[in-house]
């Protein structure tokens, strides 16, 4: 592992929290795809980020809900829960992880190909769990609350799903219940992509894709909501 794989104090910038544990920094940002390229990182972290990405998932969703909880002491458990989903949700982590310029401080090698919104997302993930594990849950749970920033504001209405939308668009016209399929998958067993489409009684078929059924399912009811806009 060299020092300069990581630039710290970039990413201290960006996060706002500076490692006493650099490895975990490094950790963090190693991808699986890395690891063929790089011995010495493949020998410390056989796993890549995931062990990382996997407590990153558990304490975003532990330091969201208690944000919530704190900034909407009227709301409903159903209204939190929809605000949790959509600021949890793989499409959000992309958009910040887009924000903070990530993809410039991740650990690659040249010539490597440009990351996938799956690898920018679970890099965040890792990162988080790299802080809890380096400062504490107050730590993470800081740089939550700085990283989504304005888009925990409480101007902010509590946001329904895309296909919750299109379910209730079509019912509200008496139509058939919006039908999903997938019509393509690509990418390996590790980092799919799925594409799914989406049809409603009397419109034009539309695509979404995504890391997951579910994710793709979601971006393909956007895309119909968009199509619905502009008739």
């Amino acid at each position: 592992m060299k020092a300069s794989d990581v630039d710290l104090a970039a990413l201290a910038e960006r996060l706002g929290h500076s490692f006493a544990r650099p490895e975990l920094a490094v950790e963090a940002l190693t991808h699986r795809g890395t690891l063929d390229k790089r011995a010495d990182l493949k020998a410390r972290f056989p796993h890549g980020n995931e062990r990382l990405e996997f407590l990153g998932d558990r304490v975003l969703s532990l330091a969201m809900a208690d944000l919530l909880l704190r900034r909407f002491p009227a709301e409903r458990e159903g209204q939190l829960a929809r605000r949790h989903a959509a600021l949890v949700s793989a499409p959000t982590l992309v958009e910040i992880a887009r924000d903070i310029e990530l993809a410039d401080l991740r650990i690659a090698w040249r010539g490597a190909p440009p990351a996938t919104p799956a690898i920018l997302s679970d890099m965040l993930e890792a990162l988080l769990g790299a802080i809890y594990l380096d400062g504490g849950f107050a730590a993470a749970a800081a740089v939550v609350e700085r990283l989504w920033g304005d888009r925990l504001g409480s101007h902010n209405p509590a946001p329904r799903p895309p296909k919750t939308q299109l379910q209730e668009w079509a019912q509200a016209r008496g139509l058939a219940l919006p039908v999903y399929r997938q019509v393509g998958r690509q990418g390996s067993a590790h980092e799919p992509l799925f594409r799914v489409e989406v049809k409603v009684d009397g419109l034009a078929p539309a695509e979404g894709s995504g890391p997951t059924k579910r994710a793709a399912e979601s971006a393909a009811a956007a895309a119909m909501l968009e199509q619905i806009d502009t008739v």
